[in-house]
């Protein structure tokens, strides 16, 4: 007899073997098990052996005659028989609970506990296991078994059983295993790229960090003393406390301060990563390339040492999976969104690199401004787990940080002051040079375009506008063109390939003393931690703590100016309403009305604004969150866990990448976010996109492509001027079939 197959042939590549995959899962998942448990502060070989026996069984199913049928032939035909169900069922028997949990969600995800309970009363299964395959396995069981063990002797007699773990630690043992089987069947296939991060080597990369910053400062402006002194008071911050803050304003120097303090804390605590965490996607680019500069060593590749991760690419398709974005550099930078719906998530592809964050440092950049408030409290269980029992480190850093630990609002059990890593003379010292810039104001009226345009062509240039959307900010880009004004547009309707021009292009009219009356026209990816400075600002209403950032653009060097920052509101039929932003726009509309801005200090106006958030409806969604997590409803927790209330699909717009992709070239994961853009699912229809298709034919809808080429404007509104077109036509009374 042949032996058990567990993945096709395809092409010129042969099929692999059931003991040659397990083989390699096995070995792949115990060494990320492995790396995580150093970390653990207790059970740590308990976990690494859970996660063991789990990729050990993990394709247990497979060895039934009908998958091996399948799995003879050159066939993209899924499996008859369920095959997660055989190793559940036999974990079960032997109470290895946890490890039978990651074999049941390595492809499906982690469980609904309310629905498996449910299971034997509506299907007449026990929980776990799948009523398509449970007369098989029941049948045929003791000889999979059986000749599981003869191709690879497992001994289980001295696994202890294993309670199910919390919902941190469930989710890390399952990226273990997810990760060990995606990346050999990848390598199976000839996709999983070579591993090229670079090491950790943290006390050479702080000295050549030390170089960068001091000759930086040699052509820095009249606060260059202040920002070195806060550079070194980070550098010299007690690395021992896992958890730590950071309160300092514009202009202070977070970048490279808090990095300094990472490093080091990375080296003396033997760290893997450092992950920076930035709440919009057109900061990294600029983080990115500093980073590169000052931690890159001699002979290194930059793009080996600091990772950047524009938004989500985790794809579960073997044709896709060695795409996926992981967090295997030394330095990674990458968004909220991605971040914290990773913390979230019950999805197996979100989930492979979770792994890695134990033993991990964390740089949370705009602390305050990169989930929504109601998410925190749910949040902050899983940061002390993770800085409490799996080695992590994390500072919270912001111009303006709402002490939100110290509050039953935010956080199950409050707890005192968190160490800063500047003192408080310090900061004084830094506050009193930002001094008071610019005080917000409100436009008491509602706007049409019409008049949000005039309004704005009135306040003095350069100006910054900031939309709720990418459709309004594209619409009012467009319509400030056709009335014949200077006008550029930067939003995520543009690839990160094509944001990048368009931001060097602002930084120049911006130096340029002669060069004052034109506008930005932009979504909220530029209201944080982008180093532009504009005369006047208008933000579209949305919450406190974006309004407070846009001022962070408005004067930032001190300009001999006086800035305006202005918070509207709009009613059009051309625009539309964010509806996740009424309730903090509302909020905020309140505390301009009190004049808040003038008598409280900018932290606790965010917290005061989070409360009211709360008590206008929000507290409910976050006490269904905390009782989603204790009731183990992995999924429903991950699906109402939602940092930016959007479902997107990734768009390929360069022809030359689509061809790729179609030929089944591998493609770095990189290129494939610089070359993309994140579409609304809802809207993919009204674009001229479809699903990828490989190999024979087949579609692949987790990467979609663009199929015309003029209809995508690299230059000025991206994949939006096919999407305003479209949505005139709908407007007239069209319809898209």
């Amino acid at each position: 007899m042949s032996p058990p197959l567990a993945h096709s042939p395809r092409g010129k590549i042969p099929a692999q073997t059931y003991a040659r995959h397990v083989a390699g899962v096995v070995e792949r998942a115990v060494a990320n098990a492995t790396e995580a448990a150093k970390y653990r502060s207790s059970r740590g070989a308990k976990f690494v052996e859970a996660v063991r026996v789990a990729a050990e069984f993990h394709d247990l199913g497979k060895l039934s005659d009908e998958n091996q049928e399948v799995l003879r032939r050159k066939s993209r035909e899924p499996l008859p028989i369920p095959h997660e169900d055989a190793g559940v069922a036999h974990l079960l028997s032997l109470n290895l609970n946890l490890s039978a949990i990651w074999v049941d969600g390595h492809h499906n995800g982690l469980f609904e506990l309310q629905r498996e309970i449910l299971k034997d009363s509506q299907e007449g299964v026990a929980p776990f296991r799948r009523p398509r395959a449970v007369q098989d396995t029941k049948a045929n069981l003791p000889s999979y078994v059986e000749l599981h063990n003869r191709i690879r002797p497992c001994t289980l007699d001295e696994v202890p059983p294993e309670a199910i773990d919390s919902g941190f630690g469930m989710r890390v043992g399952l990226s273990c295993l997810v990760d060990g089987d995606h990346s050999d069947t990848a390598e199976n296939y000839g996709q999983e790229p070579d591993d090229v991060s670079g090491k950790a080597r943290w006390q050479e990369r702080l000295e050549a960090l030390q170089r960068f910053e001091a000759a930086k400062q040699k052509d820095a402006d009249g606060r260059s003393a202040l920002r070195h002194r806060f550079f070194e008071a980070c550098l010299e911050a007690d690395p021992g406390p896992s958890i730590q803050a950071c309160d300092a304003p514009v202009g202070s120097g977070k970048t490279l301060g808090v990095m300094a303090h990472l490093v080091r804390a990375a080296h003396e605590k033997g760290l893997r990563h450092i992950i920076v965490v930035l709440p919009y996607t057109n900061i990294v680019r600029q983080s990115v390339k500093e980073y590169r500069e000052a931690l890159t060593l001699p002979g290194e590749v930059p793009e080996h040492v600091v990772a950047e991760h524009h938004h989500q690419a985790d794809f579960a398709s073997v044709d896709t999976r060695h795409m996926a974005t992981l967090w295997r550099a030394p330095v990674t930078v990458t968004t909220a969104v991605q971040f914290f719906e990773t913390l979230a998530s019950h999805h197996p592809s979100k989930l492979r690199k979770l792994h890695e964050l134990p033993g991990s440092a964390v740089f949370l950049d705009e602390t305050h401004a990169c989930i929504p408030p109601h998410l925190w409290r749910v949040t902050w269980g899983w940061i002390e787990e993770w800085t409490q029992q799996w080695g992590g480190h994390l500072v919270l850093a912001s111009g303006s940080l709402p002490e939100f630990w110290k509050s039953p609002s935010f956080v199950a059990t409050p707890r005192g002051d968190i160490p800063n890593l500047v003192s408080e003379d310090l900061r004084r010292d830094l506050a009193a040079a930002e001094r008071t810039r610019i005080t917000p104001q409100r436009q008491p009226e509602a706007l049409c375009l019409a008049e949000l345009i005039e309004f704005v062509h009135s306040r003095g240039g350069p100006r910054l506008v900031i939309l709720n959307t990418v459709q309004n900010a594209a619409r009012v880009a467009s319509a400030m063109r056709e009335n014949g004004l200077d006008v550029l547009h930067l939003s995520t309707a543009l690839a990160p390939v094509h944001r990048d021009p368009i931001i060097d292009r602002v930084r120049q009219r911006l130096k340029d003393e002669g060069d004052r009356d034109w506008t930005l026209v932009a979504t909220s990816c530029v209201e944080a931690g982008v180093d532009f400075s504009f005369r006047s600002a208008v933000r579209e209403a949305a919450s406190t703590s974006s309004l407070i950032q846009v001022g962070g653009r408005v004067r930032r060097h001190m300009e001999d100016w006086e800035g305006e920052l202005w918070s509207v509101r709009t009613m059009d039929e051309a625009l539309n309403q964010h509806p996740g932003l009424v309730k903090s726009a509302d909020v905020l509309d309140g505390l301009l009305k009190e004049g808040a801005f003038d008598r409280v200090g900018l932290s606790d106006l965010i917290l005061e604004a989070w409360h009211r958030e709360l008590t206008a409806g929000r507290e409910k969604e976050a006490e269904a969150l905390i009782k989603l997590q204790e009731g183990h409803n992995h999924r429903s927790l991950s699906e109402s866990y939602q940092v930016i209330a959007s479902e997107t699909r990734l768009v390929v717009i360069d022809q030359a990448l689509v061809e790729k992709l179609q030929q089944g070239i591998p493609v770095n994961s990189i290129e494939l976010l610089r070359h993309s853009v994140q579409v609304w699912g809802n809207k993919l229809d009204r674009l001229p996109v479809k699903p990828l298709t490989v190999g024979s034919g087949r579609s692949q809808r987790e990467i979609h492509i663009w199929t015309e080429e003029d209809g995508y404007d690299p230059l000025f509104l991206g994949y939006m001027a096919s999407g305003l077109v479209t949505d005139e036509f709908l407007r007239a009374g069209g319809a898209v079939v």
